[in-house]
């Protein structure tokens, strides 16, 4: 008798084709760029018809969250408020939406990718197909022009002051092309990356029996430990090996490449395959 073919596994969505940030720099010239908060919240893609993270993974948020969406492409920041990342990433990721959780959210749109415009043209499309949505939890991301590094830094200070986490520049002459360059930038007090979890190296003194330090590896394959940031229950439950973190750091040691104050943020619970951060 002939065996019943297995069923098959649907293979998991591919990750979306985003237009990532490289960093802001000092030279670059100001009045090509419009200015935004950075919102520290979980990438989200709407292609029309459904939310995805930045590696592919469906949201399953409730049908009230997007109800009355349009039917085009939308790149944004899923988003609870500063200082709430944490509750952002848990409601994102959970497989049953929970309703009361959503209320906080919202989708924060930063740009339409299949617009063919540049960005000065994309703005108002953009601003157009939010405001005729008319459900409260889309909403544009403010843009602004600023005339000098003096008041680009001065709205830094403020923003990081009141709890936001940077800035984000986009270049108004750039179409909208995936991967990393000019045309997005963003500028924030401290460096971050991301890195995949290799190993648990173990504690001495204060911290035996426990975790000492995570062994991880960047997406070049560079690798180097990280001891501090973490909280006693993060060392007494590390962050899973094959997990991907974010850390933050002050520059890199020039015969290495090497970070330099390595300092753990948090875990990346919705990336389970790497893709660079915006």
């Amino acid at each position: 008798m002939a065996q019943a073919a297995a069923p098959s596994v649907p293979s998991p969505p591919a990750p979306p084709s985003l237009m990532l940030a490289g960093r802001w720099r000092p030279g670059l010239p100001l009045a090509d760029y419009w200015v935004s908060e950075k919102y520290d919240g979980v990438r989200g893609f709407w292609d029309g018809h459904r939310l995805v993270t930045r590696g592919g993974q469906v949201v399953n948020a409730p049908a009230w969250f997007t109800a009355g969406w349009p039917a085009l492409p939308m790149d944004g920041e899923l988003w609870a408020g500063r200082r709430a990342f944490e509750h952002a990433q848990a409601t994102v990721t959970r497989q049953a939406p929970d309703d009361r959780a959503w209320r906080r959210m919202r989708l924060m749109v930063f740009d339409l990718p299949e617009h063919p415009g540049r960005f000065d043209e994309r703005l108002p499309a953009l601003q157009a197909a939010v405001q005729a949505a008319d459900n409260p939890v889309l909403q544009a991301v403010a843009q602004r022009k600023l005339g000098t590094d003096a008041e680009l830094q001065a709205l830094l200070r403020d923003t990081v002051r009141g709890g936001g986490e940077g800035l984000m520049l986009h270049r108004g002459d750039s179409l909208y092309r995936a991967g990393r360059g000019d045309d997005l930038l963003k500028l924030k007090p401290f460096d971050d990356a991301e890195a995949r979890v290799v190993g648990h190296l173990p504690g001495k003194g204060k911290y035996a029996g426990r975790l000492g330090a995570l062994l991880v590896e960047t997406p070049e394959g560079k690798r180097f430990r990280i001891g501090s940031g973490l909280t006693d229950a993060q060392r007494d439950h590390p962050p899973p090996v094959g997990s991907w973190i974010t850390y933050r750091y002050r520059g890199v040691h020039e015969a290495t490449g090497l970070p330099r104050f390595a300092t753990f943020l948090r875990v990346r619970a919705d990336e389970p395959r790497f893709q660079a951060t915006r």
